[in-house]
């Protein structure tokens, strides 16, 4: 049986992850990883080297999103650019996305802040197929979960990041083999909402101001105080005062 031939795009952690267990799958689920595509960037790496691991396996890396091969299957996790028309049709078969929520609730960026900041009772995290316009594709596969009380932006993260790994494993098999049926996310918006996030938007989020209500200081906190990114602030006589934090 001629193996389906798998492009990846992804980076950070998760799109780690996520490749470590498809390189850790090719022979059982009767695939070949054909290419690699990732940021190749030292912050968003560190000891997530999705090249290095790639080399271990012999996978190509590749240079650009033009240089996609013809393939069966385009898997992104966390990939950091939109992809256009030409891109998605070397996939034969489906090109499909890992986003880290649910949807459509929360397209685009922020969106563990958002949750918190909007006092959500639920989150989750989505398998979707790829269209041009940003994390809007059909639905595939979908894993909801409970928010917990008091919850800081970085728990979240966590609870995410282990819900999207279990994710991708229980349903890689069933992508490779098309065993799925799209939904479209519009069926669903009278249900859930939807909104559409930037990654820019977290400057705002951060700033607090402080004739706000104690509550509401105190969610915007847990909601912006992600370790090794810019604290939460207040603004006095235009200088930026930071919020010390215990945040885990």
């Amino acid at each position: 049986m001629v193996r389906k031939k798998i492009v990846f795009l992804g980076s950070k952690p998760i799109g780690y992850r996520c490749l470590q267990y498809l390189l850790g799958v090719q022979e059982q689920l009767n695939v070949e990883v054909s290419g690699i595509l990732t940021q190749q960037r030292k912050e968003f790496s560190g000891d997530n080297d999705l090249v290095s691991l790639a080399k271990e396996y012999s996978v190509p890396v590749l240079e650009s999103l033009d240089a996609l091969p013809e393939c069966d299957i385009i898997y992104s996790v966390q990939y950091h650019q939109i992809l256009k028309g030409e891109h998605i049709r070397k996939a034969s078969q489906i090109a499909v996305n890992l986003h880290m929520a649910p949807l459509p609730e929360y397209r685009g960026s922020n969106q563990f802040s958002y949750a918190i900041l909007e006092e959500k009772s639920e989150f989750g995290t989505t398998i979707h197929q790829i269209d041009e316009r940003i994390d809007h594709g059909a639905i595939l596969f979908q894993k909801r979960f409970p928010i917990p009380d008091n919850l800081w932006v970085n728990d979240l993260y966590k609870l995410t990041f282990n819900a999207s790994v279990l994710l991708f494993q229980q349903t890689l098999k069933h992508i490779v083999n098309g065993n799925y049926t799209p939904v479209s996310q519009q069926s669903l918006v009278h249900k859930y909402g939807t909104s559409l996030h930037f990654r820019q938007e977290v400057g705002d989020l951060k700033r607090i101001d402080l004739s706000w209500d104690r509550e509401k200081i105190e969610r915007h906190i847990r909601a912006t105080a992600m370790p090794g990114f810019e604290p939460p602030y207040a603004e006095i006589n235009g200088e930026k005062i930071y919020f010390s934090t215990t945040a885990s």
